[in-house]
């Protein structure tokens, strides 16, 4: 058995409210799926995705809609099936309020799925160049709300050796809840992309970091390590103090190694992980399921009924906020991405995407 990890600290930091009570208390729910989908091209770092389909075209739930065009770049795909009604520039989720090329899909209903690549159960027995490319396939991006997407950094490159992988569970900001659900209910899934990020990246110890307001999601995580007899997982709680989240601030947590500055962890050994990206793995390379859906934090005092919800890439936020019963006297602002590192939004036309948690 190993050694237990000795946490490091960083210096600096806030203890404040966070306000997770509010909205952690209730299972995730699947929003209902609205009439309109509106899905930028961009929602990642690197090169916009260039449109697959014009305006007329029926897709497929799932469906290729926009093909990644340079190496750091990501697919999007169709959330449900129905028309494309437009490809346009349209509101995006920024400080500006700018607008973006997006493919707006009119929903049928009928939730038709496209065809879908086969599942890789062996995937420890599989290339990493393969399981890379199907990451690549479906449109994985850093789901803690950088963006990067997954496949490139799963490719650390031959002159580096990676020796530990770490999962970003920590969930620092105040009142987001949505990485805090998603471990205490596909707690089994995050363990399988655990599993198959340190396949890729070659590491030999794998480190889940969870910040210790949250004993629920710790303990299911590592029941479900031992459920899947796995060994070299093991799940850190780490004190909890803004902004433990950070990934230069967590790696420092528990490894007591320093990124250098301009650096990337790669350059030290380690690769640094969204929780919710592992999931978003595991689906890719055991369903063939591409990113279409992300969990999504609803909550403040100007909310009805804070909650989580399972919402499709596309979503107007204002079509979320319904969902939790809409606003109260108290709204005075919409934040996306939480008081710390969130930015206001102009309006609720704005749709949800790939980091918007």
């Amino acid at each position: 058995m190993s050694a237990p990890v000795k946490i490091s600290d960083f210096h600096g930091g806030l203890h404040m409210p966070d306000h997770k009570a509010e909205s952690n208390r209730r299972p995730i729910r699947a929003l209902p799926l609205p009439a309109r989908l509106s899905v930028p091209l961009a929602q990642h770092i690197g090169e916009p995705a260039e449109p697959l389909v014009e305006v007329g075209a029926s897709v497929l739930k799932g469906q290729v809609i926009g093909r990644a065009v340079d190496y750091v770049s990501a697919n999007v795909h169709a959330p449900t099936s129905g028309t494309v009604v437009a490809v346009e520039p349209r509101p995006v989720p920024h400080p500006s309020g700018l607008r973006a090329p997006c493919v707006v899909i009119d929903s049928d209903g009928a939730e038709r799925w496209a065809e879908l690549p086969p599942g890789l159960p062996d995937y420890a027995a599989r290339d990493p160049a393969e399981l890379r490319e199907r990451i690549r396939w479906a449109g994985i991006v850093g789901m803690g709300g950088a963006g990067f997407p997954t496949s490139v950094k799963t490719n650390p490159g031959a002159r580096r050796t990676i020796d530990t992988l770490i999962l970003n569970g920590a969930e620092c900001e105040p009142y987001i809840t949505c990485d805090d659900r998603l471990m205490r209910e596909r707690a089994d899934r995050l363990v399988a992309g655990i599993d198959i990020l340190r396949h890729l990246v070659g590491a030999q110890r794998s480190l889940v970091g969870i910040e210790n307001n949250k004993p629920e999601a710790a303990a299911a995580v590592r029941q479900a390590v031992a459920e899947a007899g796995l060994t070299g997982i093991e799940v850190v709680v780490v004190p909890t103090k803004y902004p433990s989240g950070g990934e230069k601030q967590l790696i420092h947590l528990l490894t007591g190694r320093e990124v250098p500055s301009h650096g990337i962890p790669a350059e030290i050994g380690i690769v640094c992980h969204n929780v919710g990206t592992a999931v978003a793995v595991a689906d890719a390379v055991l369903e063939g399921r591409p990113l279409i859906a992300r969990v999504v934090t609803v909550t403040g005092s100007g909310i009805a009924e804070p909650q989580n919800f399972l919402v499709p890439i596309g979503t107007p936020a204002a079509a979320v906020i319904a969902g939790a019963g809409g606003y109260t006297a108290d709204a005075r602002r919409l934040v996306l991405g939480g008081p710390m590192m969130g930015f206001a939004l102009h309006h609720d036309d704005i749709p949800v995407t790939k980091a918007a948690n």
